[in-house]
């Protein structure tokens, strides 16, 4: 019954071509879709590069995810990683069901603490950091966003009566809520009023469309151009989309902000093992340190699972305090 109502890709494009066009049908990100094209043209060329997947099978697949595991020794989320991408070819792609027992060597997961910043010290890199990347920072840090989520926020999910922010279409495909800020209220408000404006000239000029998720500009076609979904934080400069091929105004790159929070670690004297990514491991252990229900946290931060929280629960500072050193004790 699933496969009545599944995409069929386009039979004249070459294996790549229908890959990516499925891909932009079920709305994955761009990133998603250069990572997925490069696992499957690996697993192609693993074997010789003229044999087409439709003649390879599920011990194919199992032989070249060890041979990552083994040989590569890649880390368990690549594993993974190319893992789905294997399984949306044969799946979405290809029409072909390689059954639930696919079992290849796996890589080794290690429990790798996160690094989390005290509050003290997340209010002296924020002092370090100025203009559009000091209200991202507070993004990431007072609602749990994610890098990407940050700076593919659009104007119409920015939801002031309710004090919310909506995350579209986030990892794993899913929405979520979190809550704005009030500290940034009147701020975010001023930059969506100028994204506004750099938009209606945008228009004036002959321009102004913004990215769409395929199906839903083919659904609603004029939809590019409201206001409502712009990004929050678009790039200066109009540029070529590598999809449509159509000029348009970005977002931001992540490398902008990634650089200025390095810039501030140093500045503030932090020489902790630090990034963007870094907020958000502070976000959840502040919450949880003050006594937020873990199953709350869950939501927030999109977690499918409650185990992926508590590992948050390892590095609370409260729980630690409360022990005392045995040298202390000598």
């Amino acid at each position: 019954m699933e496969s009545k109502h599944k995409f069929r890709p386009n039979p004249e494009y070459c294996l790549m071509d229908q890959v990516r066009e499925v891909l932009r049908y079920y709305h994955y990100a761009y990133k998603t879709e250069q990572a997925y094209c490069s696992w499957i043209l690996r697993y192609i060329r693993f074997y010789g590069g003229k044999t087409h997947p439709e003649s390879l099978d599920k011990n194919h697949v199992e032989r070249f995810l060890s041979h990552l595991a083994t040989k590569r020794h890649v880390a368990a989320s690549t594993q993974k990683q190319a893992f789905n991408a294997l399984i949306f070819l044969y799946q979405k792609v290809l029409d072909i069901n390689l059954g639930n027992d696919i079992a290849p060597t796996r890589s080794k997961r290690r429990m790798n603490l996160p690094t989390v910043l005290t509050q003290e010290e997340v209010a002296k890199v924020l002092d370090h950091i100025i203009g559009k990347h000091a209200l991202m920072a507070k993004l990431l840090y007072g609602g749990g966003l994610m890098i990407t989520e940050c700076i593919r926020l659009r104007v119409k999910d920015v939801d002031f009566g309710q004090g919310l922010i909506f995350i579209r279409n986030s990892k794993g495909g899913k929405d979520r809520a979190v809550m704005l800020p009030d500290a940034i209220k009147n701020e975010l408000q001023k930059r969506i009023e100028d994204v506004v404006a750099l938009h209606e000239k945008d228009i004036r000029e002959g321009f102004g469309e913004v990215y769409i998720p395929v199906a839903l500009a083919r659904k609603y076609p004029n939809v590019s151009v409201e206001s409502g979904w712009q990004y929050v934080f678009p790039s200066k400069k109009l540029s070529e989309d590598p999809r449509s091929g159509k000029i348009s105004r970005h977002h931001v790159l992540e490398s902008g902000l990634q650089k200025a929070v390095k810039r501030a670690l140093n500045r503030a004297k932090i020489y902790k093992k630090a990034g963007c990514h870094t907020f958000r491991h502070s976000f959840a252990t502040h919450l949880l340190e003050n006594g937020v229900n873990i199953r709350v946290v869950q939501k927030l931060m999109g977690h499918a699972d409650v185990k992926t929280t508590e590992i948050y629960t390892h590095v609370m500072k409260k729980d630690i305090d409360a022990v005392k050193s045995p040298l202390d004790m000598l």
